[in-house]
């Protein structure tokens, strides 16, 4: 009975070995954001020589670095949230309204809808620089989009079925 209960809060207490990697996700955002202001130094002086297809190709590559970006924030913030410890929010500081909503089934839909919509503006990049990239080199990037979107479909259909139970 003692062995047991030491082992449970072993176990319990291994949560916090979670929480250096959610740290190290905010280094690995600060990261991006050097990458993101990297890009936008080199865009701004090109901008009225570049054509319209290049503007739109370095625009879209803007939004997927803001969704990576928009990513780690969920994952990091529902993730400590969820199997680490609440965070505790200092009374009158700005709260984000959907902090402390997610469970683990919608951080799993959050993630792959975001997955989905990277692989989606890729997939665009792709195909507006479409005759620079090989034919099979098309296909795999359009079976791997099928493949995002097929599950999380499926992702979305279980927790549905999972809810109506």
């Amino acid at each position: 009975m003692i062995m047991e209960i030491l082992i449970e809060r072993l176990i319990y207490a291994s949560r916090w070995l979670l929480a250096p990697i959610y740290l190290g996700m905010s280094v690995a955002l600060m990261a991006l954001a050097v990458k993101f202001f990297q890009e936008l130094y080199h865009f701004i002086p090109a901008i009225l020589a570049m054509e319209d297809t290049q503007l739109i190709l370095k625009l879209l590559t803007f939004i997927d670095l803001t969704l990576v970006g928009s990513l780690t924030i969920i994952v990091m913030f529902s993730g400590y949230d969820n199997f680490v410890s609440r965070l505790d929010i200092a009374e009158g500081t700005e709260k984000l309204s959907w902090l402390g909503t997610h469970d683990y089934g919608s951080l799993k839909m959050k993630v792959a809808s975001s997955i989905v919509a990277i692989s989606s503006i890729h997939l665009l990049k792709v195909f507006m620089n479409v005759e620079h990239i090989a034919n099979d080199k098309l296909l795999w990037y359009m079976l791997m989009h099928i493949t995002f979107v097929l599950s999380a479909f499926l992702m979305g259909y279980l927790e549905t079925i999972k809810a109506k139970q």
